[in-house]
């Protein structure tokens, strides 16, 4: 494990990963004020830095990216409107309910190949009170996440990336995307930042994975939304004191840590190659196309399969009940990668 070396090999997620010295040097240095009165100077760097990466007028730092993705959710919709998003989405899945708990909506569900949304998905779940005799609720936002997580870290095409926001502007929605690890979408596409999202009304960016942050996300958008989320960040709890520590460390990583994001793309593609030789483990490599590897167990369960390789000093997440998740990031080495193969092999 580059910078915190140890006797493990730590797959689970690239949220495990630690600020390196660097990171922590500039955070000691922060300029800092107090956020929640809008003067600390480092909070807004960040902010002007990645809106000006996106290409969109303003942003707001916040502690995580479920509450990025809340406040985005809360700040565009009414209570009892209805959002589109996939079934396995972030948003859907792992955010325990808030698009219902705080932002009073309902959700319609689209289906589709390793966690992507077609165009024609999202008009066929997009519905509306008007002409329903009262019985539907209004959709007022579609959700998108690139890359998909459970589906594998798969990256959309831009052509459907537009088409979706097509769909759901032409239906008086507006259009969030839940970019978690949008610059490994980015770097895995070889797409300008600002031309992937520049259909979508509002961005989140988390900065505490790939990216190797700490903590800390960015919603991004235009003022008057961005505007209405500031409120949202206080009355979910958002609101930070001295954050410009935690604002450095995404300052940092957004200057160091994106273009290595293809050194985690590699890695993960040599493992998922390794693997999917096995007689026991089965990878649908097509959908191997950033820092993640999702490995079906054909003999054996998940969490069988995880104990064994957790043996041997290499931790992976058991998703299902058949599949385990490796995710590379910015302390695994080459090295790593053949001591992974190496536990797998010896896993079957």
């Amino acid at each position: 494990m580059r910078d915190y070396p140890g006797d493990r090999v730590d797959l689970r997620s690239d949220t495990v990963t630690q600020p390196t010295p660097p990171m922590r040097e500039a955070m000691s240095k922060a300029a800092v004020g107090d956020d929640v009165w809008g003067d600390d100077p480092t909070v807004i760097q960040l902010q002007e830095m990645v809106a000006g990466m996106l290409g969109k007028e303003a942003a707001l730092f916040v502690p995580s990216g479920t509450m990025s993705n809340n406040i985005a959710i809360k700040s565009q919709t009414n209570h009892g409107d209805e959002i589109v998003t996939h079934r396995k989405s972030h948003i859907y899945l792992w955010e325990s309910g808030a698009y219902a708990s705080l932002a009073g909506c309902s959700i319609s569900l689209v289906d589709g190949d390793w966690g992507q949304m077609s165009p024609e998905g999202v008009q066929n779940a997009i519905r509306k009170t008007a002409g329903s005799n009262s019985h539907f609720p209004d959709c007022k936002l579609v959700c998108a996440e690139n890359t998909a997580n459970v589906g594998g870290g798969s990256i959309y095409q831009q052509e459907d990336l537009d088409g979706i926001c097509k769909v759901a502007h032409e239906n008086d929605c507006r259009a969030h995307l839940d970019g978690a690890r949008l610059f490994n979408a980015v770097i895995g596409s070889g797409t300008d930042p600002a031309r992937m999202v520049r259909d979508f009304d509002t961005i989140s960016v988390c900065l505490s994975k790939g990216l190797g942050a700490p903590v800390g996300s960015v919603l991004v958008g235009d003022r008057e939304t961005i505007s209405r989320s500031h409120r949202w960040r206080k009355t979910f709890g958002g609101g930070m004191r001295q954050s410009g520590i935690l604002a450095a460390a995404g300052i940092h990583a957004l200057e160091n840590n994106i273009g290595r994001l293809s050194e985690d793309h590699v890695r993960a593609s040599r493992l998922a190659e390794a693997i999917s030789g096995m007689s026991s483990f089965s990878v649908e490599l097509e959908g191997v196309q950033s820092n993640m590897v999702y490995v079906k167990c054909d003999e054996g369960s998940a969490k069988e399969v995880a104990s064994r390789l957790a043996s041997r000093g290499v931790d992976v997440s058991e998703e299902t009940g058949s599949i385990v998740r490796a995710v590379t990031h910015l302390h695994i080495t080459d090295e790593d990668i053949d001591r992974a193969i190496e536990a797998f092999e010896a896993s079957q």
